[in-house]
């Protein structure tokens, strides 16, 4: 195989690698565990618990309190989130390949206190509604 199938296959690698985790190191992004992501929405009434998994996932069940929006509509719905700018916002998906992208929507609107659920929904050992 030539050189340039592993240089191919090397940009391609790292172009999904950023985009997963382009975030990491900002300082209004943390990386959560299931469990941390419980604690904090025992400790706080005012966070939002954004799912970003589509409609029928969410029915199939979701943390008690969540609001849905899943990811391919996050841009267009912004102005529903407009509030949660400065309060605690917990964005996950099912299992975490999805939810950074709308981390990064979030970003790029000023959100400024963005917890991702690192595993999605998968991790949750707490009941679902």
């Amino acid at each position: 195989m030539s050189n340039s199938y592993y240089i191919l296959a090397a940009v391609i690698l790292f172009y999904f690698l950023y985009k997963k985790f382009a975030f990491i190191g900002n300082k209004h992004v943390k990386n959560i565990s299931a469990e941390k992501a419980y604690e904090l929405i025992k400790e706080n009434k005012d966070i939002l618990i954004l799912d970003v998994r589509t409609s029928s996932e969410f029915k199939s069940g979701h943390i008690k309190g969540a609001k849905s929006l899943p990811v391919a509509n996050i841009t267009s719905n912004l102005a529903q989130l407009e509030k949660y700018k400065d309060k605690p916002v917990i964005v996950h998906c099912a299992s975490g390949g999805r939810s950074p992208s709308a981390v990064r929507v979030l970003l790029k609107n000023n959100f400024s206190q963005i917890y991702h659920m690192n595993h999605g929904i998968i991790g949750w050992k707490y009941g679902l509604k």
